[in-house]
């Protein structure tokens, strides 16, 4: 039998009742993993309880930290090694083994960068624009920033798309987390209405900038933050997204699911500067608050995006987590 793994596994959740069992299933061999839970009511705490996670109750309270650093400050942590999993992901039995074989020896680096590879009706992709987070880091040297975004009322309770700040260097782990989201595409279209109200609060005012430089090198020829500070500013950003990812990134190769990746990136992108546009004032109009990205609701979107006239559709297990 192997041996376990020293790493402590956070899986944070909120109604991923449909996600979660997998999700645990592929972490079977770490030494300790931890559901942090914010109030669900799909069974999702059960069978985080049946499948043998230590489940940990959440509620935020509207201000800094959020969930990811409050993990952090707060779960009773066996190890130093910490792995950040959402529950509609699954680790690769080869990401498993490196990780293993990285901490039975002395990592090089204090944290590590994890692909995460999309899986698109049922098709792991092979192709395309994949994702990259700081997955893997080492408590002691890793935490997550304080962002002015408190305002943007719709992310709710988890940090935004941005990556911790590490005392030390960062690596690249070779092998990638498929992200393999089971729940119908209602709740990926209400996740990325609330993700895009977020990025464009904080483009419209020069924060995205700000975020982007103070975020960690990931150890390549081409420095990732002038990539993405590059494409902050490129004209018709959406058709970029489209041929980055379907044509320079081959994800024609990949069939139909490769063309609706590429088409949900653009369409995201599309959300972003529309909702920009929307909140930009008129001729000899004033500029509008930066409430107008939040609400009363904080599950609700800004008068600008898509909702209907009176109350937004939502789906079971939309929420951040």
């Amino acid at each position: 039998m192997d041996a376990m793994i020293p790493v402590s596994v956070v899986v944070m959740t909120k109604n991923e009742a449909a996600n979660l069992r997998s999700c645990l299933e592929s972490l079977v061999r770490f030494a300790e993993c931890f559901v942090v839970d914010s109030g669900s009511d799909d069974g999702t705490p059960d069978i985080a309880r049946m499948l043998g996670a230590r489940l940990v109750r959440f509620r935020w309270d509207g201000r800094y930290p959020r969930k990811k650093q409050w993990c952090l400050d707060n779960l009773p942590f066996t190890h130093h090694w910490v792995l950040f999993v959402d529950a509609d992901e699954r680790p690769t039995a080869a990401l498993v083994e490196e990780i293993a074989r990285l901490v039975d020896g002395v990592p090089a680096h204090a944290a590590y960068w994890v692909d995460g590879r999309p899986v698109l009706h049922g098709q792991a992709l092979r192709f395309g624009c994949w994702n990259r987070k700081l997955a893997l880091l080492d408590r002691r040297h890793a935490r997550f920033p304080v962002q002015s975004d408190l305002d943007v009322a719709s992310m709710w309770e988890v940090e935004g798309h941005y990556q911790p700040s590490v005392d030390g260097t960062t690596g690249r782990l070779r092998h990638p987390m498929l992200h393999h989201d089971v729940k119908p595409p209602a709740a990926w279209f209400d996740r990325h209405n609330r993700y895009s109200d977020w990025e464009a609060a904080l483009r419209s005012d020069g924060r995205m900038d700000r975020l982007i430089d103070g975020e960690p090198r990931a150890g390549r020829l081409v420095d990732r933050r002038m990539l993405k500070r590059l494409f902050q500013h490129l004209p018709a950003r959406p058709l970029w997204a489209f041929l980055h990812a379907y044509i320079l990134r081959f994800g024609l190769l990949d069939g139909r699911a490769g063309l609706d990746h590429a088409l949900s990136r653009a369409f995201y992108y599309w959300q972003v500067g529309y909702k920009m546009r929307a909140s930009a004032p008129g001729p000899g109009l004033s500029a509008p608050r930066p409430a107008s990205y939040s609400s009363s609701c904080a599950m609700r979107s800004p008068p600008s995006a898509f909702n209907r006239s009176k109350a937004r559709l939502r789906t079971p297990g939309s929420s951040m987590r």
